[in-house]
């Protein structure tokens, strides 16, 4: 969370200006965060309402999915190394250019 340090009528005016409610995947999860926030305050409200914190975080910035595509690939990388896979096993066939 980013508060201002001097809070003016002008830092209210553009403090909606950033945010995800204009995307679909994170829009639901930003405004459940804002709510418990409002409802608790900023410094209760980091206590009450972590889980949507973290919740909101992760769907923001895909951390932990990135970290799991890495180490699957790190996986692969391994298995091929120790000849557990063949070049040809190593990753899968790509789907054809009309499969839509």
């Amino acid at each position: 969370m980013v508060t201002p340090l001097i809070k003016t009528p002008f830092t209210d005016l553009t403090s909606g200006i950033i945010n995800c409610q204009y995307y679909d995947k994170c829009g639901e999860r930003e405004l459940a965060m804002t709510e418990c926030l409002e409802a608790y305050g900023l410094e209760r409200g980091k206590k009450k309402c972590a889980d949507l914190i973290a919740d909101f975080q992760e769907c923001f910035t895909m951390k932990k999915q990135l970290l799991r595509v890495a180490e699957m690939k790190m996986e692969r990388e391994r298995q091929y190394w120790m000849g557990e896979r063949s070049k040809e096993e190593r990753y899968a066939k790509p789907p054809r250019m009309d499969a839509y």
